[in-house]
């Protein structure tokens, strides 16, 4: 099940993620299967869904970590894994132990120096190095305190840090798994705020996986929903409504917009209702 998705105005029309069909099965059961998705250059995605529903697996996917079992998947017009060099990622949210010495611009440069956790380039140019990362320091906003070890900074200049070092490389697109899990309500809207300045004035696609909507709702071109019937993709306003998450998930759901213009699903996939805020303290 899939809602057409369309571009913004001015919006590069080249695809960066498309699927047909894809399934994914692990352990002889599938993860999502069928799911039809488009994502096209310079938008923002999020990717949304129950615990378990398979939003990491996307990623991976995406990433050529994990295979398909049917279907195609393209990434960057390619196949998965083949132009990772181009795709900024982000994992599930890492925890600096408050001791680490590791200043934040260190953190950032291991993103140039190499795959993964950075080995040195040989005759990597020095001055054009530290340029780059100066750039995407200021970027993100932390120059204040990327000269601090990153243990001793809060939790959402170290997310700061961390997209700094997956744009280090001026990737075409960047993966964010759970960005704004764990942090509090104003640096989750902080954070979301500063990755829709990026997408925008970068041209970067960003797809987002989320558990809560509402921080990135007013950002958010695009949504994907995975559940238990498939999937469903498009503008949000035409895909997180009582009508489309019902018949996604197969019982009755309902949408509900709070007074602050907060969403909440009430329903059977996730109990209590999972576009709630779940960060009410840092």
């Amino acid at each position: 099940m899939a809602l057409q998705m369309t571009t913004r105005p001015g919006a590069d029309v080249r695809t960066a993620i498309e699927a047909r069909a894809a399934t994914v099965r692990m352990g002889g059961r599938p993860v999502w299967e069928d799911l039809d998705l488009s994502v096209h250059a310079g938008a923002f995605v999020a990717v949304l869904g129950p615990n378990g529903a398979g939003k990491s697996t996307l990623v991976k996917a995406v990433l050529g970590l994990i295979p398909l079992s049917a279907g195609t998947l393209a990434v960057l017009g390619s196949r998965p894994g083949e132009r990772n060099a181009e795709i900024g990622y982000l994992p599930q949210r890492r925890s600096f132990d408050a001791g680490l010495r590791v200043r934040g611009v260190d953190v950032v440069r291991l993103g140039l120096d190499g795959d993964k956790w950075g080995l040195p380039r040989p005759g990597g140019r020095r001055r054009d190095a530290e340029q780059r990362v100066a750039e995407v320091i200021e970027l993100v906003d932390a120059g204040a305190y990327a000269g601090r070890p990153v243990g001793e900074v809060s939790g959402g200049e170290q997310q700061r840090i961390l997209i700094a070092q997956a744009l280090v490389r001026r990737p075409a697109m960047l993966l964010l798994d759970e960005p704004l899990d764990s942090l509090d309500l104003p640096n989750q809207a902080a954070v979301a705020a500063l990755v829709a300045r990026i997408c925008h004035t970068e041209g970067v696609t960003v797809v987002m996986v989320a558990h809560d909507v509402n921080p990135i709702l007013p950002y958010v071109d695009h949504v994907v929903y995975l559940g238990r019937g498939g999937a469903v993709s498009g503008p949000p306003a035409d895909v997180i409504t009582s009508e489309t998450l019902t018949q996604l998930f197969g019982t009755p759901i309902e949408v509900l917009r709070a007074s602050d213009g907060r969403l909440v699903v009430v329903g059977q996939p996730e109990p209590p209702a999972y576009h709630a805020d779940r960060h009410e303290h840092p």
